[in-house]
């Protein structure tokens, strides 16, 4: 049916524990600075809406609001370096190493391990950003070439189901840029533009296995997200309620913020301690394929970058971002 195990990627969270606690205070933080930025934001048009009349002034909150949420949402942005450097990667590294059996240390020492091995696979955030920008790169062609070809088949209510496709494909190479930088750490290569790149490969050669378990995974993603988002419906009714002025949508938009945040601390890695399995077990032993290599050469303009910086990099050479 599938070709990962359940419980093992739930050991494998529970193992690296201290990274699921530090993963959840950050994306919880962020779920908090949003809805308190927004409110704050909306509380204030409210303020100045008391000089309008009450249409003025719900426009005015929901400007305030909207204001709100889009200045969270720009620290953020500028944030994202971070998040993958510190979050995403580290949690990789650990990952990694427990599922090829090596040791790891328990509590706050995991995180400081986590970073030892992303700072010698990676060096300085800039240089693993502009790797996962170029490796994002390959992916988004490939989702748009998909896209692309479902949306001009001749498929009676195909448009019904372009959202579910879209899904489906978020899913499935939503976490491409993980699987490949887990491969780049499992190399042990100095060249992390090298491994990125043989690690692609080798991902497009098994892509019908990685298709395949992906899907399943993003059923039960579903299902989780959906359970946790009506478990939010209340508290995030409760927080609406302290607003002030007419803000019912809140409610829903609140809501979506906290699921989002449970998602990206809990569900995305389990997500992708189950795609690790996969992809570490179909792709043992293999070589990347030359013909595969040619293929994405061809096709991806990012990947012939990738390969390019692969092949001029030198050790102890900084990598321009």
């Amino acid at each position: 049916m599938w070709d990962f195990s359940i419980a093992k990627a739930l050991g494998l969270l529970i193992r690296t524990a201290p990274f699921l606690i530090f993963r959840a205070l950050v994306y919880f933080g962020i779920a908090v600075a949003m809805v308190v930025v927004t409110g704050a934001g909306a509380g204030t048009g409210y303020g100045i809406g008391l000089f309008g009349d009450e249409e003025f002034r719900a426009t005015s909150t929901m400007w305030g609001g909207i204001a709100g949420f889009g200045l969270t949402a720009g620290v953020i942005f500028f944030l994202r370096d971070y998040l993958l450097y510190m979050v995403k990667a580290g949690q990789i590294a650990v990952m990694v190493e427990y599922l090829d059996g090596r040791p790891l240390p328990y509590g706050h020492g995991q995180i400081a391990y986590a970073r030892t091995v992303v700072t010698e696979r990676f060096g300085q955030a800039s240089a693993l950003f502009a790797l996962d920008r170029l490796v994002r790169g390959v992916i988004s062609l490939i989702t748009g070439l998909v896209e692309g070809v479902m949306l001009i088949l001749p498929i009676p209510g195909l448009n019904q189901i372009i959202g579910a496709v879209r899904a489906y494909l978020k899913i499935a190479v939503g976490l491409v840029d993980e699987v490949i930088l887990a491969h780049a750490i499992r190399t042990r290569s100095e060249n992390a533009w090298e491994a990125a790149h043989d690690g692609l490969v080798l991902y497009a050669q098994n892509g019908r296995a990685m298709l395949v378990n992906a899907a399943w995974l993003t059923l039960i993603a579903w299902a989780l997200a959906a359970v946790v988002f009506l478990l939010m419906l209340a508290p995030a009714a409760g927080l609406v309620w302290l607003l002030p002025g007419e803000a019912s949508g809140g409610t829903f938009i609140f809501a979506l913020i906290f699921a989002w945040a449970v998602k990206a601390a809990v569900i995305e890695p389990f997500a992708l301690a189950c795609m690790l399995q996969v992809f570490f077990n179909v792709t043992e032993g293999q070589e990347p394929q030359p013909e595969w290599r040619g293929r994405l050469t061809q096709v991806s303009d990012k990947f012939r970058q990738l390969g390019e910086r692969a092949v001029g990099w030198k050790p102890d050479a900084p990598d321009a971002g």
